[in-house]
């Protein structure tokens, strides 16, 4: 190596050290798009919160809030375009098609993509659902553009670039992220990371239609029935009002009776934190955390888990977090909003049987009211 090129100054490390240029493609890229997640007939509540995140963004960048809707022609997708607007849309794009009456990765894609590149947003927000995740990754590669997955919060920097927060590293550390010299800038949120905007009935604002150019015998894919999940109602931690939760301060398996016995007895959903799952002492659609719910009840209650980074993102938005343990120290205790020093073993039941004395089945619902 020559002393030239060993005295070649080299970049500062960071985002400082990055030189923002965006190509002349892409400059007149503008406005905030938000999916409208529709699946046989019913928007995904992620939708609606996205809808809050991408006003706030929208009214910084002093842009315009759209969403972006795709299915079957019919009533569901009117009831769509005017819920988008009750949570804040300014407009809607639309894509009607025979071939978007089931998700496919295929059509959808090309719905997408097109709508993009005929009217080009500078950031596009989507759900990180089973179907918003597929769609996302799929977009972004088509588009060859920049996609931030599981945000856990979103901003916009001094010159405009979105700043995309997620954790990384097991969730040890959260990081921004900046897509600075493509469009758009793509990012996925989990459901129940943001609020949930206030709805507003208002008038259909404008609206955009899209024509599809795909037939059914050109997309590979077929549908040949469909068959729901019938687990998904046995746990509905994302949108429950009361959780009570354990963790492996718990000691073992059976002792997770007393999670449940209080979850019963005001009326709550019961989760866990990753270790049990890990231990398969619970079915992984009751895991809270970074890599499994994130959940915003009006009260949470924490038994024997120590609160990690991991677990804390998943937790913090909720009104009110009652954390028990054992341990004076534990991390939970950094951000609980009550603290209880006491074996949770020995304090569940107890607290149970005081909750099932002093409340009636009727007053159990107005619990979290």
């Amino acid at each position: 190596m020559s002393t030239a090129n060993r005295e070649t100054p080299r970049p500062a490390a960071g985002r400082a050290g990055i030189k923002k240029e965006l190509p002349e493609r892409f400059k007149d890229y503008r406005h905030v798009w938000v999916f409208i997640e529709l699946e046989r007939g019913q928007v995904h509540p992620v939708s609606f919160e996205l809808l809050g995140e991408g006003r706030k963004l929208a009214d910084k960048l002093q842009v315009q809030l759209a969403g972006v809707v795709l299915g079957p022609p019919g009533e569901a997708i009117g009831n769509a375009v005017a819920e988008a607007f009750a949570y804040g849309a300014d407009l809607v794009y639309i894509v009607e098609a025979p071939v978007l009456v089931d998700y496919r990765n295929e059509p959808f894609t090309k719905a997408m993509t097109d709508l993009v590149d005929t009217h080009k947003p500078e950031i596009l927000l989507l759900g990180a659902t089973t179907l918003g995740r597929d769609l996302a990754g799929s977009v972004a590669t088509t588009l060859q553009t920049g996609l931030t997955a599981d945000c856990t919060e979103l901003d916009v920097d001094t010159d405009g670039s979105l700043a995309a927060t997620r954790p990384t590293f097991g969730g040890s550390l959260l990081c921004t992220i900046y897509t600075l010299n493509y469009r758009p800038q793509m990012a996925t949120v989990r459901p129940r990371v943001m609020p949930m905007p206030q709805r507003a009935d208002k008038p259909v604002g404008r609206v955009i239609r899209h024509k599809l150019s795909a037939a059914e015998d050109e997309i590979v894919t077929k549908v040949l029935g469909f068959l729901p999940d019938n687990q998904s109602a046995k746990a509905n931690l994302a949108y429950a009002d009361v959780v009570v939760a354990g963790g492996l301060g718990l000691g073992a398996a059976e002792n997770l009776q007393l999670v449940k016995n209080l979850a019963r007895a005001i009326g709550a959903e019961h989760g866990c934190s990753r270790p049990l799952i890990q231990k398969g002492w619970m079915p992984a659609d009751r895991q809270i955390g970074q890599t499994g719910k994130t959940i915003r009840p009006k009260l949470y209650i924490a038994a024997g888990i120590s609160g990690a980074i991991q677990h804390r993102v998943g937790v913090e938005g909720a009104d009110l977090i009652v954390a028990i343990n054992t341990d004076p120290n534990a991390p939970i205790f950094d951000f609980a909003h009550l603290g209880i020093v006491t074996d949770a073993i020995r304090f569940l039941p107890a607290l149970t049987e005081a909750f099932t004395r002093r409340l009636s089945p009727h007053s159990r619902d107005k619990l979290a009211s």
